[in-house]
């Protein structure tokens, strides 16, 4: 596994690995935490350095499972957490960047992560009642008192990036990107290219639809993350099965896996961008791993490229209320 670097220097492994649906959102949870810690410590064993997680996964039960399995191999990882959410009960009540919540986040997230200082400490989605300077001075204030290092945020515009980093650097900006996913192209990868900040992908294989592991005849449990996604409704799928059958394609010409073309296509986007597919499973890990050695050539990128315009997307990524909270 070789490394990248995001903003302000911050060295991660190319790929990463989001730890959400170790605790949440895709379907029955584990039932071992064992297993889940043994499967986190084996990804760092295969180079993976970067492990995203937060406090609303669970909520709070994700970043304890990260603590406990990154105990014994601290300085062998780059752990990012995210504050922004308003938690009253366990259930989330809307967005909450009041200077004093963010302080209250971090502190709490220190506690259950058991470090020091938070490697990387995104604001989860953008508060439009908070002005973006205040966020980014208090994270600053933070950084400057050793309990953060590094400062991200998610889903946000690229006016929203430039804004904040004006005031205190921004490491990396973590959005939804993959090949049936291009919102960032427009703006804010351009941003991120000019400012050097890191880019983030999270559901770099569109949730598991771009491994072909999702057939059009999948069904989700009302506790599932895939069944409030426009995008994973039965017609929706349907239509969008050309998209995953040309991708298959093309993989088994490079002697790899749908999932592995998926996150090569990332990678070959710009030199900062680091991919942060979940997994459960040990053989995932190792599958994603391998997708740093697989040779894309110029044809089959330009081919990827212009996939979506080809054959398009239907559905929406997220529900009507998840859209309205993104690239503000």
């Amino acid at each position: 596994m070789h490394t990248r670097t995001l903003g302000q220097g911050l060295e991660v492994s190319a790929i990463g690995l989001g730890a959400m649906g170790m605790s949440m959102s895709y379907g029955p949870n584990p039932g071992d935490r064992d297993d889940m810690i043994g499967v986190l410590r084996y990804a760092v064993d295969q180079g993976v350095t970067f492990i995203d997680t937060a406090e609303v996964y669970g909520p709070w039960v994700n970043e304890e499972l990260v603590g406990e399995a990154i105990a014994p191999i601290r300085d062998r990882v780059v752990v990012a957490t995210k504050f922004g959410f308003d938690l009253v009960d366990g259930q989330m009540h809307g967005v909450d960047s009041r200077p004093e919540h963010i302080r209250q986040v971090a502190d709490a997230s220190l506690r259950r992560l058991g470090v020091d200082a938070l490697d990387l400490f995104y604001q989860h989605r953008v508060d439009p009642s908070v002005p973006i300077e205040d966020v980014a001075g208090t994270v600053g204030e933070l950084v400057a008192e050793g309990k953060v290092r590094h400062f991200g945020l998610s889903e946000a515009a690229a006016g929203t990036i430039r804004r904040a980093h004006a005031v205190h650097p921004v490491t990396a900006v973590q959005s939804e990107y993959s090949l049936w996913t291009r919102d960032p192209e427009a703006e804010v990868l351009p941003t991120c290219a000019e400012l050097g900040i890191g880019f983030v992908p999270f559901s770099p294989l569109g949730k598991g639809f771009l491994t072909g592991a999702v057939g059009a005849d999948a069904t989700f449990g009302d506790g599932e993350i895939r069944a409030r996604v426009p995008r994973f409704e039965r017609e929706n799928l349907l239509a969008n099965q050309a998209l995953v059958d040309h991708v298959r394609a093309l993989a088994e010409t490079r002697g790899a896996t749908p999932g592995q073309v998926a996150l090569a296509w990332l990678l070959a986007q710009h030199p900062f961008i680091v991919p942060i597919p979940g997994t459960r499973r040990r053989e995932r890990i190792d599958e994603n791993a391998g997708a740093t050695a697989i040779a894309l050539s110029a044809d089959d990128i330009a081919d990827l490229d212009t996939i979506v315009d080809r054959l398009g997307v239907a559905g929406n990524r997220y529900d009507e209320a998840g859209m309205a909270a993104v690239g503000l």
